[in-house]
C-alpha cells in the first residue's frame, strides 16, 4: 500500500503545480504551462466595456495598428498624439465639448446581453476557452470590485455582474473561462502619484479577489509595460497564484508582468497582430507554449467605422489559425461585442463558419503539437510557399493545405514506406500514398463540389516512426 501511496504522489499534478515557488523568475518560470492550454489550441477574446458605446477608432491603411484601436478611445481624446484630432473631432462633433468619457458609463447598459447564448456562439465556434476583458486600462470592472467603487458594472450602467453572468455560462458548456486584466489605470489619482500603495491596496486585493471570486483557468495580464515587474510585484503575486490560490493546479498566465518580461517571463508568450516581441524567443527549436491575439477587424473593441473589407474573412482566419497551430501556437481570436450587449452579426458569422471548418478537421488542430523543426522536418517538408502546413499528434502527421493541390503532394526522403496509411478527413475517397525513391508522394482523390473546404486536411499514420 506504501509503495502504491508514493505512485500516485509521483505521478499527481501536486508534483508539478503544488510545489513551492518562490517569488522569484528563476522559479516561476519552472512551473509548466497546464497541458489543458497547449491542447485547445483556439480561445475567444472579448473586449467589451465603458469603450463600447462611443465604439469608434480611425480606419485606414494610413492609421498604425495600435491607433485603430477603439478601447484606447478616452486615452486617445486627452493624449497628445498623431490621431488625437480623429478622436477629438469625432467626441466634440457627437457628443458636444462638454461631455466627458465617464458620461458613457450610464449608457453601457448590456440590455440585451445573454451569456448562454454567447457561451452557445462560443462552443459552436470550436473554441475552447474564453477570456473576458473583466478591467482594461480605463479601470471600469465588469465584476463589484470593492476597489472600483461606482466605477464597475454592478453599481453604474449594466447594474450586473457581467463576470459572473458569463462564467457561469461558458463553464456550463464545458469551456475554460478566463480574464483579462490590466495592470496598470490611465487615470486613477493613486496610480499616477503613488505607486507602492496602488500595487497594494488596488491591483493585487483586485486581481485576488477576481481569482478567487471566479476561479478562473486563464489570468491574461496586460498594461505593464509601464513599471517593472518589481514595481508591481509580479512574482509575489505569482507566488500565490502558483502556491495558495484555489487555481493553483490550473491556472494559465502569460508573459505581461513587466516591462522587461514579454517573451521572457511568465506563463504563455504572447504576440498581438503578430508584432508585440514579433514572436522573438518563439521558434520550434526551443519550444515554449505562445499565443497570437488579434480582432476579427483592426479592433479589439467594437468599432463602428469598420466596413466589410476591415474584417478578415472565414478563409484567412482559418489559414491565421492553421498557421499559427503548426507553429506550436494557440489563436486567441478576439470578437468586441456591442454596448447593448449584443455581438455583432459579421463576428458571429466568422466564427460560426470556423466551428464549422473545425467539426471536420479539428482532429488537426486539437492535442496536436508542432511538426518541430529539425533534420526530419526540414527533410519532408516540400517548397510550398506556405501552403501547406503540418502538424502532429502520437504518430500521426496532418497535412493541412490551404488549397486543394494540382499535383503529387510530395514528401522529400521520407523514407521507404509500405505501413502508412492517409485520409482525407471529411471524405470517404481513397487516398492513394506511393514510394518513389526516397520521395513519399500523397496521390489526392477526385473532388466533387460538395468537397469544397477552406482548407483539406490529409493525416498520415504509420509514417512518422520510419522517418530518422
Amino acid at each position: 500500500m506504501k509503495k502504491l501511496i508514493f505512485f500516485l504522489l509521483l505521478f499527481s499534478p501536486i508534483t508539478l503545480f503544488g510545489q513551492n515557488y518562490t517569488p522569484s523568475w528563476e522559479s516561476l518560470d519552472k512551473r509548466p504551462v497546464p497541458e489543458w492550454f497547449q491542447d485547445s489550441k483556439f480561445g475567444i477574446f472579448i473586449h467589451w466595456g465603458v469603450y463600447s458605446v462611443p465604439a469608434w477608432g480611425p480606419t485606414g491603411d494610413s492609421i498604425g495598428v495600435y491607433d485603430k484601436y477603439a478601447e484606447w478611445y478616452w486615452k486617445k481624446l486627452v493624449d497628445p498624439s498623431k490621431v488625437q484630432k480623429y478622436f477629438m473631432d469625432f467626441h466634440t462633433k457627437t457628443y458636444g465639448p462638454n461631455f466627458r468619457y465617464q458620461d458613457f458609463a450610464p449608457q453601457f447598459k448590456a440590455e440585451l446581453f445573454n451569456p448562454d447564448k454567447w457561451a452557445d456562439l462560443f462552443k459552436e465556434s470550436g473554441a475552447r476557452y474564453i477570456v473576458l476583458t473583466s478591467k482594461h486600462h480605463e479601470g471600469f470592472t465588469l465584476w463589484p470590485s470593492a476597489q472600483s467603487w461606482n466605477w464597475n458594472s454592478v453599481d453604474v450602467g449594466p447594474h450586473r455582474d457581467l463576470c459572473g453572468d458569463l462564467t457561469k455560462a461558458v463553464k456550463d458548456k464545458g469551456l475554460h473561462m478566463g480574464f483579462y486584466y490590466s495592470l496598470y489605470e490611465w487615470f486613477n489619482p493613486v496610480y499616477l502619484t503613488n505607486l507602492k500603495e496602488y500595487v497594494n491596496e488596488h491591483m493585487i486585493p483586485q486581481m485576488k479577489d477576481l481569482v478567487t471570486r471566479y476561479t478562473p483557468d486563464i489570468l491574461w495580464t496586460d498594461g505593464e509595460w509601464e513599471k517593472t515587474s518589481k514595481e508591481w510585484q509580479s512574482e509575489e503575486f505569482l507566488a500565490w497564484l502558483y502556491n495558495e490560490s484555489p487555481v493553483k493546479g490550473n491556472i494559465v498566465v502569460n508573459d505581461r508582468w513587466g516591462s522587461e518580461t514579454r517573451s521572457k517571463h511568465g506563463g504563455i508568450f504572447t504576440t498581438e497582430y503578430g508584432l508585440v516581441g514579433d514572436k522573438e524567443g518563439i521558434d520550434n527549436t526551443v519550444f515554449h507554449p505562445w499565443e497570437e491575439c488579434r480582432g476579427i477587424g483592426t479592433s479589439f473593441g467594437y468599432n463602428r467605422t469598420e466596413g466589410l473589407s476591415d474584417y478578415s474573412t472565414a478563409e484567412q482566419l482559418i489559414k491565421l489559425l492553421v498557421s499559427t497551430v503548426s507553429a506550436g501556437g494557440n489563436l486567441l481570436l478576439d470578437i468586441g461585442p456591442a454596448s447593448d450587449g449584443t455581438i455583432p452579426v459579421i463576428m458571429q458569422q466568422r466564427l460560426l463558419e470556423i466551428g464549422k471548418w473545425l467539426k471536420v478537421n479539428g482532429e488537426s488542430i486539437y492535442g496536436t503539437r508542432a511538426f518541430i523543426k529539425s533534420k526530419k522536418s526540414e527533410q519532408i517538408n516540400p517548397e510550398t510557399n506556405k501552403t501547406i502546413f503540418f502538424t502532429q499528434k502520437n504518430n500521426e502527421l496532418f497535412l493541412i493545405c490551404l488549397g486543394w493541390p494540382k499535383g503529387d503532394i510530395v514528401l522529400k526522403e521520407a523514407g521507404i514506406t509500405n505501413t502508412a496509411k492517409a485520409v482525407l478527413l471529411g471524405s470517404d475517397r481513397t487516398v492513394i500514398l506511393k514510394n518513389q525513391g526516397k520521395d513519399l508522394h500523397i496521390i489526392a482523390p477526385g473532388l466533387t463540389p460538395d468537397d469544397h473546404q477552406y482548407a483539406y486536411v490529409f493525416k498520415i499514420t504509420g509514417l512518422l516512426k520510419n522517418i530518422p
